[in-house]
């Protein structure tokens, strides 16, 4: 079978075994399938689940089970440059080399390698889009920005399966002086306007590759689907989505400083981005119609790229007045990283009409939500207070 025979249907119904055993198919993208809705990927987008907007898919914010704390990936949102690779994991290969290294050539690791020869870990990260929130500076600072109009929906939690990096450079042997490593993906190269940019890579530093950098090959329990990097992607916690490169195909260990378009030309104010911010969101729908109660229970998630949520304030009178929301327990705290927080509050009696609901979180490293997000031109770490607005009929 080629790969443009393997439809949309065919993938999305490979079992874990079936991902393994991709053998067949070439380690080339996937034509785009002939499908209603994002022509870039590959899982379904119902409508009740998703925002579509064509490279890109939003989780609809108030199609998030309260009950539930993970992000599964068919949930999870999938931001895209090009298009959803289909690759074959037999073939697979992860190159890491650079001038960084004690063997500059160095060493092509394939997927059964990095099982083998590595510890296996697991590790919880808040995974989110450098541009979640950006409709928001429009709708509620009035400042008109670019980019994919994402709501709160470009964001989950996730349990990552996988090898920590640092374990695979001291294998690999890093040489003094060696700072920055260079992740690049094997989707299509990127086009902007005319210009062909290469495929999208963006570089970290040394000290986040032997901190909590991740190579993982699976979410929650099951194989990454192929939206979400099948079958090795980088995880970097905490920071902006785009520098968790999906399908890696290198990484490149340098002794001086890297750059790329998206590092330079996007995802950057005033210096490349790193840490997501800190922010908020109530478990309801934009405008959410709430029947009448003397006692309404509401919940939200908060997250915080840099550390766990310590404390969430609230207010169901626009800002009038504030008090401190129940914190959940947070589940995995036992393993590396951290998610989202999750929380509840009490509405007492509340009047008939339209309200607006606030939630500002603070992290442990005392990072507190502010009432204006600083203003970008690309709409990026949208992190204000979000004047969230219901109706109680």
């Amino acid at each position: 079978m080629t790969p443009n025979a393997l439809g949309r249907r065919t993938v999305l119904g490979l079992s874990a075994a079936g991902l393994a055993g991709l053998g067949s198919t070439a380690l080339a993208p996937l034509a785009a399938p002939a499908r209603a809705g994002a022509p870039a990927i590959l899982k379904p987008l119902p409508a009740a689940w998703f925002v579509d907007y064509g490279t890109n898919a939003e989780m609809a914010w108030d199609a998030v089970d309260p009950h539930r704390y993970l992000t599964s990936q068919s949930r999870l949102f999938v931001r895209n440059h090009t298009r959803t690779p289909v690759l074959d994991a037999a073939e697979h290969r992860l190159r890491i080399f650079g001038d960084g290294l004690d063997r500059p050539d160095g060493v092509v690791l394939g997927l059964r390698d990095l099982r083998r020869r590595y510890r296996r870990a697991r590790v919880v990260t808040v995974h989110e889009c450098t541009g979640n929130g950006r409709s928001l500076f429009a709708t509620q600072q009035g400042q008109q920005v670019s980019g994919t109009p994402w709501r709160l929906g470009a964001v989950g939690t996730v349990v990552w399966e996988g090898v920590w990096l640092r374990d695979v450079l001291a294998s690999v042997g890093l040489r003094t002086g060696a700072s920055s490593v260079l992740a690049t993906g094997v989707d299509d190269e990127y086009v902007d306007k005319g210009v062909n940019l290469g495929r999208v890579r963006r570089p970290f530093p040394l000290a986040k590759a032997l901190d909590d950098a991740f190579l993982a090959w699976g979410a929650n329990g099951a194989p990454l689907l192929p939206d979400h990097g099948y079958p090795l992607r980088l995880v970097l916690p905490g920071w902006i989505g785009v520098a968790s490169i999906k399908w890696l195909g290198s990484l490149e260990v340098s002794t001086a400083p890297q750059s790329s378009p998206w590092s330079t030309r996007w995802y950057n104010v005033d210096g490349p981005l790193d840490l997501n911010p800190v922010r908020s969101a109530w478990e309801l729908a934009w405008e959410a119609q709430i029947p009448g109660s003397e006692r309404i229970e509401l919940t939200g998630r908060s997250w915080s790229g840099a550390a766990p949520i310590a404390r969430v304030d609230v207010s169901v009178d626009g800002g009038a007045s504030w008090a401190p929301a129940r914190l959940h327990p947070r589940p995995y705290a036992g393993l590396a990283g951290h998610g989202w927080t999750r929380w509840s509050h009490t509405w007492e009696r509340p009047e008939p009409g339209p309200h607006e609901l606030l939630a500002r979180a603070t992290d442990v490293r005392g990072r507190r939500q502010p009432d204006v997000a600083a203003y970008n031109p690309n709409g990026y770490l949208f992190d204000a207070v979000v004047r969230h607005p219901v109706a109680v009929v």
